[in-house]
């Protein structure tokens, strides 16, 4: 069984059809790749998966679930997290503090386990800490660990993102332009993180337009246009596809 798979996903906003009819799974323990031309409706699929935008119609199961018109929250909870193409955050809030409010079962989300300050919620954040700390060693930002998010450069904002998404235990991550804007040596050390992902468990579906680091992450990829899947394969598959060659670079490229 898949651990997502979407069928007949719809999505229209003002009478544009955004999303036509979505066929696609995501097989766990692999990095899948989304790609596809600009204004393909990538995006927007995972704004409708992750629970931001409520789809249309159609089926999206996760885990064996349906998760369809769930709330972002109960999606996350569930086990299906995602990031932005921005990276966003707390400007005054330093890399520690990012981490540790998302992680989850927070005592403190209690107002009674708040003010009564129990053992159990005591040692909660401290675990949670700990495994803020372990995220950070992770993802090469430790050294980082008390700068406020505005001290970051744009990889290390990306970074954090991805560490944010790992801190809420995921089963799959939505990853959406991991490393746009990202210097070639911070997009190598976002990449190597993210190969290490399913072996700690974590599948990774994600949107990216450098194919160079498609084709060295990513098996399968799936290729989008005008809002449906056009086909999907290894890259070297896809990249053949005269198809894919044309919804990028239009009938000519046929």
């Amino acid at each position: 069984m898949p651990l997502l798979e979407l069928k007949n996903l719809r999505r229209a906003f003002y009478g544009l059809d955004v999303l036509r009819g979505v066929d696609l799974s995501v097989e766990e323990g692999t990095i899948t790749g989304l790609i596809g031309p600009n204004g393909a409706g990538k995006t927007t699929l995972f704004n409708v998966v992750s629970g931001l935008v409520p789809a249309d119609s159609g089926s999206i199961r996760f885990a064996g679930r349906e998760i369809a018109g769930a709330a972002a929250d109960i999606v996350s909870r569930a086990g299906l997290v995602r990031t932005f193409q921005v990276a966003r955050g707390f400007p005054r809030l330093s890399v520690f503090q990012h981490l540790m409010i998302y992680g989850r079962e927070q005592p403190g989300e209690s107002l009674w386990q708040a003010v009564i300050g129990s053992r159990a919620a005591r040692e909660r954040e401290a675990a949670l800490a700990e495994r803020a700390w372990e995220t950070a060693r992770f993802l090469r930002l430790d050294h980082l660990i008390d700068n406020p998010a505005t001290a970051l450069s744009g990889g290390q904002k990306k970074l954090l993102e991805i560490g944010r998404a790992l801190m809420a235990e995921p089963r799959l991550v939505l990853l959406d332009e991991p490393t746009a804007g990202v210097n070639p040596t911070l997009q190598n050390e976002i990449g190597e993180r993210l190969l290490e992902l399913p072996k700690r468990g974590i599948t990774v579906l994600l949107i990216e337009h450098d194919m160079g680091f498609i084709a060295r992450l990513c098996d399968p990829v799936i290729v989008m246009a005008e809002g449906q899947v056009l086909t999907q394969g290894s890259f070297d598959f896809v990249r053949a596809d005269h198809r894919v060659r044309e919804a990028y670079l239009g009938a000519r490229a046929a």
